[in-house]
């Protein structure tokens, strides 16, 4: 079955970058689009960005032109170089999978979610 371990959460000044990665195993790799959510104490879980299957990516407004979504096929891995970072980035940060081009800007897309991993902006 899909695993993913995300990793590459920690604790920054507002301003200041992370880039947040995801390893997949389980199936073929290149055959899955992957999202990354995240999620705030007390708030729902929400798309931050996206990468289908060709390679197309999608952002959700609030993160636009600070952070960036990228593949690696042959290393299975999925990263999130996040700049710029803002307090109102702190959250959980969920990586997931769906075996299909795009699972759209939704939770409901993906069926495959790993642990998460901690992003604190202060």
């Amino acid at each position: 079955h899909v695993q993913l371990v995300e990793s590459g959460g920690g604790s920054v000044q507002a301003g200041g970058s992370l880039r947040l990665s995801c390893a997949f195993s389980g199936y073929t790799y290149s055959g899955h689009c992957m999202g990354w959510f995240r999620q705030a104490p007390g708030k729902e879980r929400e798309f931050v960005s996206g990468i289908a299957r060709d390679g197309s990516t999608n952002y959700v407004d609030s993160v636009k032109g600070r952070f960036t979504i990228s593949r690696d096929n042959a290393k299975n891995t999925v990263s999130l170089q996040m700049n710029s970072l803002k307090s109102e980035d702190t959250a959980l940060y969920y990586c997931a999978t769906e075996p299909r081009l795009w699972g759209g800007a939704s939770s409901l897309g993906f069926g495959y979610w790993g642990q998460g991993t901690q992003v604190t902006v202060s």
